[in-house]
């Protein structure tokens, strides 16, 4: 057993402290707080690894692939995968399964120039970067949603090259959702056979299929990937997500791996074997009709957020179904800070994910109207 210095158990124990007292102040960041695993803890004194593909056996079975394979599934069926046609797996969050599609992508399209807008998540230029594609930032509409017409004309005068597109299915700041109907129509009358879809879905993907929300996104509608965060809508200790893609396109990708008795057509190789087991026990335990009790909740919370703003002279806003509530940028950085708020662009918002409370977003209200209250009173002693 490990045996901490009395000074290093100490600063342990004001980190937990810390940790625990933030905890109760975060309403800035997509992350479930509502979540209960205490049934699993024990699992922590293992180490599971899933390395390798997740479909496939391996002879590193101190693992959790049964259970993946049962989330993966669940998930192929949510975003209507082509059936005998959809791989993928659990990964570290929405940033890797980014990385993989366009990985994919890139495949499959070697001289391909991607396409996105600039409320595209940070991690989509940074795994350009890292692959080294040609690409061209789309202007967005006040709303945050692409700007079809400035895409449009971008991938006309590229036309030579084929075309990978990036749909936000829930924007960083404002959580708008593109739409891959229009992209594909764009395609249609630009006469352009060569594309592909990816659909960046961390943030909206999977409340946005489980209640129909508009526009839709799935492998039905034209998506050649999906990728989702695990920890956000749904709820991890551990960061997680996964992706999933048409078999076809995968299987460009990958190579036997002797020692591990399997082949590895993953980013990461080793992977995390506790986070599938988070997930599966929140599948099993709430499935499809919690899930979606669970998302008219947040989204019952979010509109009560934005009138409680609206009520105190904030021009608080959202988007159509969203979680996300937007208002300009707070001036206080005690406040930003005490919350931790996100802020970019001229704007704030916070997000009513599971375990933000009607009390919470009172209390978030009543510190900005003092706020406020006080801004006022300070202009009228001024002479």
């Amino acid at each position: 057993m490990y045996t901490l210095s009395p000074f290093d158990q100490d600063k342990l124990s004001n980190y937990m402290h810390k940790a625990f007292d933030r905890a109760k102040n975060f309403i800035g960041y997509p992350i479930a707080q509502d979540f209960d695993y205490a049934l699993l803890y024990p699992l922590l004194k293992l180490p599971l690894n899933n390395i390798g593909d997740p479909l496939l056996s391996s002879t590193y079975d101190l693992s959790s692939r049964e259970m993946e394979k049962e989330v993966l599934a669940f998930f192929a069926d949510l975003f209507r995968a082509p059936e005998n046609n959809w791989w993928g797996y659990i990964n570290n969050g929405g940033s890797e399964g980014n990385l993989y599609a366009l990985y994919a992508a890139r495949e499959l399209y070697a001289n391909g120039v991607v396409y996105y807008s600039d409320a595209t998540h940070y991690s989509i230029q940074k795994n350009i970067k890292l692959l080294n594609m040609e690409s061209i930032q789309i202007r967005t509409q006040s709303t945050g949603e692409i700007d079809y017409e400035d895409l449009r004309k971008m991938i006309d005068f590229n036309r030579q090259k084929p075309v990978i597109l990036i749909a936000n299915i829930g924007s960083t700041m404002t959580e708008a959702k593109d739409d891959i109907t229009r992209y594909r129509r764009i395609m249609h009358e630009l006469r352009i056979d060569n594309y592909y879809i990816h659909c960046d879905a961390a943030l909206a993907g999977v409340y946005s299929m489980l209640l129909d929300l508009k526009p839709n996104f799935d492998f039905t509608f034209g998506a050649d990937s999906i990728s989702i965060s695990g920890h956000k809508f749904i709820g991890s200790p551990l960061p997680c997500g996964l992706v999933l893609i048409k078999k076809n396109h995968k299987d460009r990708i990958g190579r036997q791996v002797a020692y591990i008795g399997t082949i590895d057509t993953t980013i990461s190789g080793s992977r995390n074997g506790h986070t599938p087991v988070f997930l599966w026990y929140a599948m099993k335990c709430m499935g499809k009709e919690g899930f979606r009790e669970r998302a008219v909740a947040c989204l019952a919370n979010a509109e009560y957020a934005m009138k409680k703003l609206q009520e105190i002279g904030i021009p608080a806003w959202r988007n159509m179904d969203a979680m996300t509530v937007v208002f300009p940028a707070l001036r206080d950085k005690t406040l930003v800070e005490k919350w931790q708020i996100a802020t970019g662009g001229g704007i704030s918002h916070i997000i009513c994910m599971p375990g933000v409370t009607k009390e919470k977003i009172d209390e978030f209200v009543a510190d900005i109207a003092l706020f406020e209250q006080k801004e006022m009173e300070e202009e009228e002693l001024v002479p």
